[in-house]
């Protein structure tokens, strides 16, 4: 089963998930330059973190072989973005920031877009909410394991990364099971786990963890 929404979403669907892996190609190739990889170095993370949720998501769902492999606008999109942070990137006692940013914006847009595509594959809106989750958090997983970083997702002191994915995605199926689905409203989705992900970073907050026992470890 493919992609069976109208033209007008179709169209949404394609603007927010290129934009998202644009800004996931922003995201692996700051981290490339934090990490002092070469022109190669860069160009790799920036495509591993545009595609890698994606090639996860496409594979579960049955779309084979995936976009990322058919589609040659999102290899030239991730391209660009590592193209552009090898030209300019700003120092590095700055670069946490715009960082955090665009890897926020790649998040966002990415859980609305990975939970649309699997409910248009016929996913129920849980399993597709979970599938967005997946496609958000997939790519910055596999940068930051090739970067030789523990990722952010599963870092004790990490700021809530997954819940805010699962919010835009969770709304985002919403919206498509109700047939709300559109520009305005995807966005709208993806903005609301945007700004949740950069206040959870500007205010600390973080999953609760495992209660520990008085006296001794949990």
């Amino acid at each position: 089963m493919g992609m069976d929404f109208g033209a007008a979403p179709l169209i949404a669907f394609d603007v927010l998930d290129l934009l998202g892996a644009f800004a996931f190609g922003l995201s692996g190739a700051l981290v490339a330059v934090r990490r002092d990889f070469d022109v190669v170095g860069i160009a790799v993370l920036a495509c591993c973190t545009a595609f890698g949720g994606g090639l996860i998501r496409d594979v579960l769902i049955g779309d084979i072989p995936p976009v990322a492999f058919t589609d040659l606008r999102y290899l030239v999109t991730a391209l660009v973005a590592a193209l552009v942070v090898f030209l300019w990137h700003p120092p590095e006692r700055v670069r946490r920031v715009p960082l955090t940013l665009v890897d926020a914006m790649g998040l966002g847009l990415y859980c609305v877009t990975g939970a649309v595509k699997a409910a248009s594959f016929g996913l129920g809106p849980v399993p597709s909410a979970l599938m967005g989750v997946t496609t958000a958090v997939g790519g910055g997983m596999l940068r930051d394991v090739l970067a030789g970083l523990q990722p952010s997702v599963l870092r004790r002191d990490s700021e809530l990364y997954a819940l805010p994915a699962l919010v835009g995605a969770g709304a985002a199926s919403l919206l498509f099971y109700t047939g709300a689905y559109n520009w305005w409203t995807g966005a709208l989705a993806a903005l609301g786990a945007i700004v949740l992900r950069l206040l959870a970073v500007r205010y600390h907050w973080s999953a609760p963890r495992a209660l520990r026992r008085q006296g001794g470890e949990s």
